[in-house]
């Protein structure tokens, strides 16, 4: 039997997936360490965890130790610990050093998590990067301006998901940034000139060093313009065969994980295809991704590839899918300036036109708060074999679908 421990600070519904694909492993031993009770937990969870530690903060390394120690003395060594957000990778990494758990070292884990040293690591090794600069004092922003102009774009040294990340588009937003953000040498920024075309995804799984699957998603539109703009509603398209600007970005993305120390785990990077046809890097996460990608590449490969990732995360094991169709997701997000869903309009006319290739939805309903998230309160997954149907689905989908916050 193989003791796993997996890190889940909050129940959201995807860092739930990825848990479900752990404890359905044969032969797994599983300890939960949460900042909520057990009773918490959905019902078939609840029946499947052996041991769990609810704490204060699983992001915090000592409190992480301890807790992973008492389920150890319950359920025997731990031979795995894992978690799938971008904010606990670093803890993990070093509750692994410290309890000699094999997995990912803090030094890869910091790779991957520290913005600026990703890309010192990236410019290196030779591999395109955005121009950047680490902010330690507002001026360090003026100096990145004064090398690459506007516009900037201005986020925190470990972000997650372009959360807090913003765009700063001449001197007075200079000024009015400089202002704002806590900058400071034991709180650093980063800042990087802003690059201009379609952004993408690319994901990728590593075994002992070497790249066994990729796949890859675009987002339309990006996840800054998303950001900005509230009311946006965007998509996810995966395509059913490998695209060529894909196949030309492959190598980039293999060596960038080789140079960032990824051995065994899945990627998940960001990139751009500029204007002129050249590629750049944006970031790089050693988790998995979340707007639906795997479930998308689950329907697009007809297997369940959030289990697999259980897999490959406890035993090391991943048998390559063969693509059979595209996917793609479809988020609608509330207009107005409400607190709250007051009318959902125009779902009968998306499921007269597409509703035959929606396989998974979450639509929004009346009175539903807010949405805290870019997300956004409701979402739908469709798929087919030929990447155009897909891709006019879900533009009929967010042309149609009208969520009113009041």
């Amino acid at each position: 039997m193989t003791v796993v421990v997996y890190a889940i600070p909050v129940l959201t519904d995807n860092a739930l997936r990825y848990l479900r694909g752990v404890a359905r492993l044969p032969e797994v031993r599983l300890g939960v360490v949460s900042h909520k009770p057990l009773l918490a937990f959905p019902r078939d969870l609840q029946t499947r965890v052996l041991a769990h530690r609810t704490v204060a903060n699983a992001l915090d390394p000592d409190i992480l130790t301890e807790a992973v120690q008492q389920i150890s003395r319950r359920l025997g060594r731990v031979d795995r610990l894992l978690g799938m957000l971008e904010q606990i990778q670093g803890p993990l990494a070093e509750v692994r050093r410290r309890l000699d758990i094999p997995g990912m070292s803090p030094e890869v884990a910091r790779n991957f998590r520290d913005k600026d040293r990703m890309k010192a690591v990236l410019r290196e090794a030779g591999l395109p990067v955005a121009r950047s600069r680490r902010i330690t004092q507002p001026s360090d922003l003026e100096k990145l301006t004064d090398e690459v102009g506007f516009p900037i774009v201005v986020k925190p040294l470990q972000g997650a998901g372009a959360r807090a990340t913003f765009r700063v588009e001449n001197g007075d937003q200079l000024l009015q940034t400089m202002s704002q953000i806590p900058a400071a040498p034991e709180n650093p920024w980063q800042a990087e000139e802003f690059v201009r075309g379609e952004e993408n995804t690319f994901e990728t799984i590593f075994t002992q060093g070497k790249p066994r699957w990729w796949s890859g998603t675009r987002y339309l539109p990006g996840p800054l313009t998303v950001l900005e703009n509230p009311w946006i509603q965007y998509t996810v398209l995966l395509p059913a065969e490998p695209e060529t600007d894909f196949l030309e970005f492959r190598d980039i993305n293999f060596a960038a994980l080789k140079a960032l120390g990824l051995k065994t785990g899945l990627s998940h990077m960001e990139w751009f295809r500029r204007d002129d046809g050249s590629m750049v890097i944006s970031e790089v996460g050693a988790r998995p991704p979340g707007v639906h990608i795997m479930p998308l590449n689950t329907y697009a490969h007809q297997r369940d590839i959030i289990q697999a990732w259980g897999a490959l995360m406890v035993r090391g094991e991943f048998d390559p899918p063969r693509r059979v169709a595209a996917a793609g997701a479809a988020f609608f997000r509330g207009q107005g300036r409400g607190a709250r869903v007051v009318g959902v309009h125009g779902l009968d006319e998306a499921q007269r036109e597409v509703g035959a290739l929606v396989v998974e939805r979450q639509l929004p309903s009346l009175g539903q708060p807010k949405a805290s998230g870019y997300e956004g309160e409701g979402w739908a997954i469709v798929t087919h074999p030929e990447t155009r149907t897909v891709a006019h689905a879900l533009s009929r989908l967010v042309e149609l679908v009208r969520v009113e916050l009041g």
